[in-house]
């Protein structure tokens, strides 16, 4: 073999070492989010390709529909929460016919009594959006009618959640969202 083809041949395997190289050091992390030597993770590649790797969290859970109805006499307030795990989330719309005091809240599993720790709070007819849980444990609403009038409240909230407590005059009415009680969504 002459020194030319020698020279050639190197040249091949020095360019197929180095590809190598920044296929599994930069190409992978990056397009696939693969990343066998933690190279990726240390040069911020990531999940380049695609979204924020953390924007799509999957459920294992049912996704369920509930549709609710309130009158609010005057000084009258209701509350209603949703059992969720840490990651989950809902997508809610709620009007009334008056203005309400609302506030959106959550108590942490294991929390001390009467811990909870508040999301959006104010004073409205209407709101909607959605909301993705940051810790496990119930997550809602309370509402309060300060006005003379009675106001009508609905609420309608799709999410990966079978259970709700209602408080109301006092006492929790934990509800199980079955087959009578909710709107299975169809994926």
């Amino acid at each position: 073999m002459n020194r030319q083809a020698k020279r050639i041949i190197s040249a091949t395997v020095l360019a197929f070492s180095v590809a190598g190289l920044i296929l599994v050091t930069v190409v992978l992390p990056a397009e696939l989010g693969v990343d066998p030597l933690g190279t990726g993770r240390a040069l911020g590649l990531l999940g380049l390709s695609g979204g924020d790797p953390g924007a799509i969290t999957e459920s294992d859970r049912e996704l369920n529909r509930d549709q609710r109805q309130f009158e609010l006499v005057a000084f009258e307030s209701i509350e209603l929460k949703y059992k969720l795990r840490k990651g989950d989330s809902l997508v809610f719309v709620w009007r009334s016919s008056g203005e309400l005091i609302y506030d959106f809240h959550a108590e942490p599993d294991g929390a001390p009594a009467g811990y909870a720790e508040s999301f959006a709070s104010g004073r409205s007819k209407a709101s909607g959006g959605t909301y993705v849980a940051q810790f496990s444990g119930i997550h809602g609403w309370f509402f309060e009618n300060r006005g003379a009038d009675r106001v009508d409240l609905s609420i309608d909230v799709t999410g990966f959640t079978d259970e709700v407590v209602v408080y109301s005059g006092g006492y929790p009415d934990w509800i199980r969202l079955s087959r009578e009680t909710r709107d299975e969504v169809d994926l």
